[in-house]
This record gives C-alpha cells, sequence and structure tokens, in this order.
C-alpha cells in the first residue's frame, strides 16, 4: 500500500510531494515500482488524493506502472484528510485473502528491493510488524522548551545513539493487527502518522531488519537534489 494523499508542503509550493518529478517520472511512479519489483509483492494500493484518482491512474498507466502479467496489480482508490484515514481506506480496498500488508511512503522513491524482501521475509516467518531501520549517523539532542520566542532550548541529555534507530518504509504487518489497531485508533480519536508507532500504543511487538541510505524520504528541496543524483548514478549503471 502506498498512501499518496497528502500535500507535502515541506517540499515547496505546487503539486501534492508524491505527484513532483524525480528524473522526469513522479515520486509516486518510483515508489510503485519499488514495491513491484519484489516478488513478494502481488498487489499494491495506491491511496491518490480524493481529487485525483483519476489523475494518478493516467499518470501510471503512461508510465506503465498500472500492472501487468508479469508484475503485481496495481489498485488506484481515493484517501482520506489524514494519513491515518487513507491507510484505512487502502486497508479496507485489499481483497479479503491478503493477510500481510506493506505500508511504504511515496517519498521514498529509491527503496531498494531488498529492503521490501527482507519486511516482507520477516512477517512471513512470523514477525507481528516490522520496520526497516538505519542507525543514526548524527549526535542526538534532547531539549526542553525554550523561555521564549527566538530563544536557545536547554540540552536534558544526549541519548545513546548505539541504541537509536531512523526507521524507514515498507512496513510490514499481519493484516489482522494493522486493521487492530486502526479501528482501535478511529475509536479512541487518536491520530499518528506512523503505523508502527500504532502497533507499539496499543501493546503489540514491533521488530527492525536493516534499511538501506538510499531509501531516505524526500521532504525537503535538498532531499530532492540527492534523489536526483542517486537516480543519476542507478541510470548510468543501469541499475534502474
Amino acid at each position: 500500500m502506498v498512501p499518496a494523499a497528502g500535500r507535502g508542503e515541506r517540499l515547496g509550493p505546487g503539486a501534492p510531494k508524491a505527484l513532483r518529478g524525480l528524473g522526469g517520472v513522479p515520486l509516486l511512479v518510483h515508489a510503485v515500482r519499488a514495491l513491484a519489483r519484489s516478488r513478494a509483492v502481488t498487489l499494491v494500493v495506491v491511496v491518490a488524493p480524493a481529487d485525483g484518482v483519476a489523475r494518478v491512474r493516467g499518470m501510471l498507466a503512461d508510465a506503465g506502472a498500472e500492472g501487468s502479467d508479469s508484475g503485481p496489480r496495481v489498485l488506484v482508490v481515493p484517501g482520506g484528510a489524514t494519513r491515518q484515514e487513507s491507510v484505512r481506506l487502502g486497508l479496507a480496498a485489499l481483497p479479503p485473502e491478503v493477510d500481510v500488508v506493506l505500508v511504504h511512503d511515496a517519498a521514498r522513491p529509491l527503496v531498494p528491493v531488498e529492503v521490501v524482501d527482507a519486511v516482507a521475509r520477516a512477517v512471513d516467518e512470523g514477525a507481528q510488524a516490522v520496520v526497516p531501520a538505519v542507525p543514526l549517523a548524527d549526535t542526538v539532542k534532547r531539549v526542553g522548551p525554550a523561555d521564549g520566542p527566538g530563544r536557545p532550548e536547554p540540552v536534558l541529555d544526549t541519548p545513546d545513539r548505539s541504541m537509536l534507530r531512523a526507521v524507514q518504509t515498507p512496513q510490514g504487518f499481519r493484516r489482522d493487527l494493522l486493521q487492530s489497531v486502526h479501528d482501535k485508533a478511529l475509536s479512541d480519536g487518536s491520530d499518528a502518522t506512523d503505523d508502527a508507532g500504532l502497533v507499539e500504543r496499543y501493546g503489540g511487538q514491533v521488530v527492525v531488519v536493516p534499511g538501506h541510505e538510499e531509501a531516505f524520504k524526500v521532504t525537503r528541496p535538498l532531499d530532492l537534489v540527492l534523489a536526483e543524483a542517486v537516480l543519476a548514478r542507478r541510470r548510468a549503471h543501469d541499475d534502474f
């Protein structure tokens, strides 16, 4: 599943982030192709802006990413006002026989297939919820509130970064568990932007598999510059 109904305003004005171009191809198309490369994926549900379903379908068809006899089927459904609502709508669109769900950010267009495979394999081997993640390169500080606008924030402590990980996607779940935590969140009136976080909130166990440095999230203009460089290198080496 690829929730792609958000605007992604930090990337700047213009089209929704998932529809921005990367190497002449929308981020969303790259993300769908990344999932489709995995033999573990048999269906990709794209959750599009409610007013942009036809546009997204046309975009995927034009790019040859709408599904084929040799790859997974691609289904486009309308999303909601929040990411959490969009994931619920995506779950509702899944056929009943699907029991493993991968949720992938459209803004992570360059995730290597080995990461997708590793997440799917971990769920198949018995994990209830799986996230790919990488160690942190930077020192992290925990800070408190500043004593006024524009004032410095006081450092409270420095967590041991060897125990911290930066989480990526796709995140993998047993379908019944993911449905259950979303139902509970809806009943509680709570909102979340991370599905694994919902599992943790309601007492479930999440495990980590190795991610990849190229599975970074395109959030700001500089990220798009980096993504263009990675894509150009892959194309030069016939990897993409």
